[in-house]
């Protein structure tokens, strides 16, 4: 008994890393510079908590911020939206689809339905949605035939993860897509009354391309009008706290210059002890901005390069 039991659990470690197209090692490997929490997978766990700072930043910033730390290829604009106003927050589940070619589609879907997937494999990734993911797709800029979701894989989705998508591809359905409330929104390259055809998925929870930015499970995606920023974990909790400073610091800078207290130049330059004191002052009468003490503003003032 002891012996078949341990055959048993080889044999289902072996389809669940041959399901994937990338091993647990592998992705831990790729995002090592993550020292906190993971998925079982692997997957970077950014902190719920951070999510939802994240939905109060601007994109600028947290563009800036990871400019100024050398990370180039993040950004990617140009989108189609469901609403324009309603952001996307949450953890990268990547998916990367190729133009189907029959040996390699007969391959992946017997593999699939061994693993236990089911349906089409635009359907797979959103098996394994926790709450507060992004699927985030890569499916070649097809439009005509290259719609990953109707409004039944959208409201699959959406009860997974209370968040949206990002497809570098195509959606259908969006008279329907308009009718799911709350965050849910979609970033596409456009919409298309078409069914997904001579399309496979080839990568789940791998590093894939939208665009021109490099994206990893796990990344912090942060959607909002002026398009998609893609932040590597590790560096999230800088991007987000320096980006909530950057606002605080815009909302303090425009009473004092409206008020005559200091002029633009010293709220945009190095502050001095006395302005330090001020902002400190300030930001308790403000309770919805957040806390923040002296040591935390030194720290974010002598990275200044905003």
């Amino acid at each position: 008994m002891k012996k078949l039991s341990l055959l048993t659990c080889i044999f289902f470690l072996v389809i669940s890393v041959t399901a994937q197209t990338i091993s647990k090692d592998e992705l831990i490997f790729l995002t090592s510079e993550w020292k906190g929490e993971r998925f079982p997978d692997g997957r970077p766990k950014i902190a719920d908590d951070l999510l939802v700072r994240a939905r109060k930043i601007m994109i600028d910033d947290a563009w800036t911020v990871l400019k100024n730390e050398g990370y180039l290829n993040q950004f990617e604009g140009n989108w189609k939206m469901v609403y324009d106003s309603v952001p996307v927050i949450g953890r990268a589940v990547t998916a990367m689809f190729m133009p189907t070619r029959p040996d390699v589609e007969k391959n992946i879907k017997e593999r699939g339905a061994k693993a236990g997937r089911k349906g089409n494999t635009n359907a797979w990734p959103i098996e394994i949605l926790q709450p507060g993911d992004v699927y985030v797709a890569d499916a070649f800029g097809k439009i005509a035939g290259g719609t990953l979701m109707g409004s039944t894989l959208a409201n699959s989705i959406y009860a997974k993860t209370g968040n949206g998508v990002v497809f570098n591809g195509a959606s259908r359905d969006l008279q329907e897509l308009k009718m799911i409330k709350g965050n849910f929104n979609a970033f596409v390259r456009d919409f298309h009354p078409s069914f997904l055809e001579e399309t496979v998925l080839v990568g789940l929870n791998t590093p894939i391309r939208i665009g021109h930015a490099m994206v990893l499970p796990g990344d912090l995606v942060i959607g909002f009008g002026e398009g998609v920023l893609f932040v590597p974990a590790h560096l999230a909790e800088q991007v987000v706290s320096t980006a909530e400073f950057v606002v605080r610091k815009d909302k303090f800078g425009y009473e004092m210059v409206k008020t005559g207290t200091y002029s633009a130049g010293q709220i945009d330059s190095q502050w001095t002890d006395q302005i330090k004191t001020d902002f400190l002052k300030w930001l308790e009468k403000h309770p919805e901005l957040g806390k923040m003490t002296r040591e935390d503003l030194d720290k974010v003032m002598s990275k200044r390069t905003w």
